[in-house]
């Protein structure tokens, strides 16, 4: 599967002529290539972005509303293509790309293409003054998106959607790790009627075309989710230029779990939360504390349920657990497991902690399902993202100690609570630092809602009509009458 860069509603090649190997993940082999592309070929994008812009901004919003809602159809009707695709290109269970990932791009599309013909703005009328102000939301300009491997077409169309349903044009880096869902929606966008120069996709590594990007002079927003250290660098880069952001960076979440918890629901939401796509979703509560009194029973359940996890190519239906995203992330969660093993006074592995070679596939990237017993919070295993299958459990006595664990890190993502205790959840729900609270579930996401995190888990809001504001800039207009 050789790839192209999208630019200008046509597939185009490097202009540098150099090009990337991609990876499948479930056999380690090389199986296409993608765009090295650099600042030459974002400057191509730019051009077609900023050139479609004018036409784009004043296009009407039924009109913008039809196509972002045929690009939502487009996708459901090739969702076997683009699953496969994706379960390819990332290493998660081909079920899950079908039942989730797909579904939910298609959706970010549906969502703003009905939100937009819904988005409205203030006016306030002071009588005594004989004034009137309205707000007027006006689009951005040319912004650009730069989205992660974890969730490549989900979260691609997290950025796109709100960015070009709010009138902007974009130009768009997929994660070079996981490119080929990205691909094929140049196709589908095209066949929808979105004109051209509207999105540009351009694929290439975060150094090179990345950086471009971000410090494109003309390129007025970037709505960037990856890690906390390439968020750092890009609002150094970009905060001198004033460009608006919207960063989504790292988490370290907490799953608390009371005794008077739903058990049997808690245990089965823990085992996903736990190890749902390999554990490599920002939202996966990895550090798991369970009240003193039912920890030692929670202990031996969850361990015999995650033991009984498949880990399995792809393709094959029963596999709960495909292959990591790389060899580089699977070697990076590997050093962890060993970290722990080299401190056993530390750290007990209660179950896991090895890759895994699967017949027919042995040169993929497969790791088991871990569990790690912790003695504190303040280790390594627990204050640093391993992005993996790799929690860790520790008891907490009270519920103030149950606070002070969940706060105890540089991150603040979501939390996931575990309770039958109304006050205790209103009580925990109000102090536990985290852009969002699950409780007595998780990952139960509805699109209006605002998605961030705090301290170092993020800056901005996604999501709903925040989105929407993001890509926006309001003018407020002034009448004396």
């Amino acid at each position: 599967m050789d790839l192209k860069n999208f630019i200008n509603n046509n597939e185009h090649i490097p202009l540098s002529g150099l090009w990337l190997d991609n990876y499948e993940p479930s056999s380690g082999l090389v199986y296409g290539q993608i765009p090295n592309s650099n600042e030459d070929d974002i400057e191509k994008a730019y051009q077609a972005a900023n050139a479609a812009f004018k036409g784009w901004s004043t296009t009407s919003i039924d009109e913008r509303s039809r196509i972002m809602l045929r690009i939502a159809d487009l996708i459901e009707e090739n969702l076997e293509e683009l699953a496969a695709a994706e379960s390819r290109d990332n290493g998660k269970p081909l079920w899950l790309a079908r039942a989730v990932d797909i579904p939910r791009a298609s959706s970010n599309f549906r969502f703003y293409g009905n939100a937009i013909t819904q988005y409205s703005s203030d006016a306030h009328e002071s009588v005594g003054k004989n004034t009137m102000n309205f707000t007027m939301r006006k689009p951005i300009g040319v912004v650009g998106c730069i989205s992660p491997w974890n969730l490549p077409l989900y979260l691609f169309s997290w950025k796109i959607a709100p960015a070009i349903a709010a009138g902007n044009c974009v130009v768009a880096k997929p994660s070079e790790v996981t490119p080929a869902t990205a691909f094929l929606l140049g196709d589908i966008v095209k066949k929808a009627g979105l004109p051209a120069g509207v999105l540009n996709i351009v694929h290439g590594l975060g150094g090179s075309c990345g950086q471009a990007i971000v410090s494109h002079p003309g390129i007025k927003a970037i709505s960037f989710t990856g890690g906390t250290t390439t968020g750092e660098h890009i609002a150094r880069t970009a905060a001198p230029m004033f460009k608006k952001l919207s960063l989504e960076l790292g988490g370290k979440n907490p799953n608390i779990i009371f005794a008077d918890c739903d058990y049997d629901k808690m245990l089965t939401t823990t085992l996903r939360s736990s190890f749902a796509n390999q554990g490599q979703i920002c939202l996966c509560g990895s550090r798991i504390f369970v009240e003193q009194s039912i920890y030692d029973k929670f202990k031996t359940d969850f361990v015999a349920r995650v033991q009984q996890l498949k880990v399995g190519h792809p393709d094959a239906a029963d596999s709960k657990l495909g292959a990591v995203v790389s060899a580089a992330h699977r070697d990076k969660i590997l050093d962890y497991i060993a970290f722990a093993k080299a401190n056993p006074e530390e750290y007990s592995i209660l179950t896991g902690g090895n890759s895994l070679l699967i017949e027919g596939h042995e040169g993929g990237y497969y790791l088991e399902p871990t569990v790690i017993e912790v003695q504190s919070n303040d280790c390594k295993l627990n204050q640093e993202e391993i992005f993996g299958p790799v929690v860790t459990i520790m008891p907490f006595k009270d519920e103030a100690h149950a606070l002070e664990l969940a706060n105890g890190t540089r991150y603040g993502l979501s939390a996931t609570l575990w309770t039958s205790d109304l006050s205790r959840t209103m009580r925990l729900s109000n102090e536990i630092e985290a852009g969002i609270v699950w409780v007595n579930t998780w990952l139960n996401r509805d699109l209006r809602t605002p998605f961030g995190g705090v301290k170092d888990s993020g800056v901005g809001r996604e999501g709903g009509f925040e989105a929407l504001n993001f890509f926006t800039e309001p003018k407020n207009i002034c009448i004396e009458y």
